[in-house]
């Protein structure tokens, strides 16, 4: 980047700018156009370029992000010390329905894809173990390694063996209302379209969520001759020894991967992808490059027919405004209150709310409260109409633009968007992270240049080009959009090279017993 100071202001109303210059820029540096530094401003932080007295609105994004909590001068450094925090906006009152148009269809853009027998579209083909309790964890894990070494080589069109592990099953209030969020999140999981509808469960026999309610009959389409899914019971009698059980796992394996190995990528349309968004690690740059560069892409691809889910409940609450004006129905708005009014009280349940959000990363990165967070996060989601909303653990089931209601956890929402159906994972991040998914390819977009150069083997897209003037926000988002369509096509990130994911978490809000 060049040694010019560089500052970006978001909107002509807004009374502070952040500084781009790599390593920031010291005190008496003299802004191009604008105040003069009183004090040394790390990169990605915001300076003042007015007098703020304390009291006074502090707007970014043209909204106010909070008021000074102290006298601010030109050229003065606006860090969360010195806000005070706003009050979080009403969910009553909210700006009516008032969508922008949906945008021109965009045709003839394709990938490469498994079509898969409900009419889903998977972009890996992976055998998945699903489980129905924690306590079968140890064992999927030493079969999924044998299944490895000893059977995925001979069935070279599988791309790889998923245990789909978590933390539920057993010693929980399984009939308490909120159970249904994670056992229809461990369903629909077991749904995802990159595992092809071959479904395999992994019981222990004992547990609370027996294999018939965690799938019951016609919760999964397999086929006619497959009523139900193979399931493998540990505690049954015929299991004499461990390698019994392991015995067992590999057999049904073998048929599954047999059937997944004839299957072939074929043509199919932009439309077919189902694509989650996601932020972690945010930076003040999140909603400057990678996020508005992600947004376009979104809106691409909304017009070529495709589903994208935005979601991260506390990082969207304070743009309640913004999505409910965008609903393209009030059914679709008052849902939208809905989840964030039943979050809400989740929160405060937890003697919690939505500041609560804000890692000490954030803040280094520049990002002084969730209010400033969540006005970038919000770009992810383009400017289009949203078209549905569905809530934590339900699958997605039209097109379009659709809020996914999911907390903010990069695990938990990744863990939820994969149950609703998303079959590529696109995740920005400012300070970096290693994240990745075994169930799906995940594309890690970095917000700054400094940290693609340094993680260069990490992250697979740099969108920090935008702040260093190199490239517009539209340039990236074409380049991003094919960049999907390559992924989908089976291009492997690098997070798929490396072989690192993260576990699935689940999220459940009833009670433990």
């Amino acid at each position: 980047m060049s040694s010019v100071p560089r500052t970006i202001r978001i909107h002509p109303a807004d009374n502070v700018a952040v500084v781009a210059n790599d390593g920031g820029l010291p005190a008496g540096t003299a802004l191009p156009g604008g105040p003069t530094l009183v004090q040394a401003v790390p990169q990605g932080h915001k300076v003042a370029l007015a007098d703020l007295p304390a009291g006074t609105p502090v707007r970014r994004y043209n909204v106010v992000i909070g008021h000074a909590a102290v006298d601010i001068p030109a050229g003065g450094w606006v860090n969360e010390q010195r806000l005070v925090m706003p009050e979080a906006r009403s969910l009553q009152g909210l700006p009516a329905p008032q969508p922008p148009a949906d945008l021109p269809p965009l045709e003839g853009f394709t990938f490469r894809g498994y079509r898969n027998a409900d009419g889903s579209v998977g972009t890996r083909n992976l055998l998945a173990v699903t489980t129905t309790v924690q306590c079968v964890a140890g064992v999927l894990e030493f079969a999924v390694e044998r299944i490895k070494k000893d059977l995925l080589p001979r069935y070279p069109n599988v791309d790889g063996v998923v245990g789909l592990t978590h933390s539920y099953g057993c010693g929980v209030a399984i009939d308490a209302p909120d159970a249904i969020i994670p056992i229809r999140t461990v369903r629909n999981l077991a749904r995802n379209p990159n595992f092809g509808g071959e479904v395999m469960v992994l019981s222990l026999g004992c547990e609370k969520l027996q294999p018939e309610r965690l799938l019951p009959p016609g919760s999964i389409p397999i086929s006619d001759e497959r009523p139900v899914p193979d399931v493998v019971v540990l505690q049954d009698e015929q299991h004499v020894g461990f390698m019994s059980m392991i015995d067992s796992i590999l057999a049904q394996a073998q048929d599954h991967l047999e059937r997944l190995n004839a299957r072939q990528r074929e043509t199919c349309p932009a439309s077919d992808l189902v694509v989650g968004v996601q932020c972690g690690g945010s930076d003040a740059f999140s909603g400057v490059t990678a996020n508005p560069a992600v947004g376009f892409a979104t809106d691409l691809l909304v017009r070529a027919g495709a589903t994208v889910m935005f979601s991260e409940n506390t990082e969207v609450r304070d743009a309640v405004d913004q999505l409910t004006r965008r609903a393209a129905t009030q059914e679709v708005a008052d849902a939208i209150v809905r989840e964030l009014g039943w979050y809400d009280a989740y929160l405060a349940r937890g003697q919690a709310d939505r500041s609560a959000n804000t890692t000490p990363g954030n803040k280094k990165g520049g990002l002084s409260n969730i209010v400033e967070k969540a006005m970038g996060s919000i770009v992810k989601s383009g400017n289009g109409p949203i078209h549905g909303v569905i809530a934590p653990g339900e699958r997605a089931t039209q097109k379009g633009l659709i809020f996914a209601a999911t907390p903010a956890s990069d695990f938990i929402c990744g863990t939820l968007q994969l149950a609703a159906g998303m079959n590529l994972h696109v995740f920005t991040t400012g300070r970096g992270t290693p994240y990745g998914l075994a169930e799906c390819p995940v594309i890690k977009v970095a917000t700054r240049d400094d940290l693609a150069r340094r993680w260069h083997d990490l992250m697979d897209f740099n969108a920090g080009r935008i702040a260093s003037g190199d490239a517009t926000i539209e340039a990236l988002g074409w380049e991003l959009f094919h960049r999907m369509l390559a992924v989908a096509s089976g291009e492997r990130t690098w997070a798929e090279r490396w072989g690192l994911h993260n576990d699935l978490v689940l999220f459940n809000p009833a009670p433990i017993t």
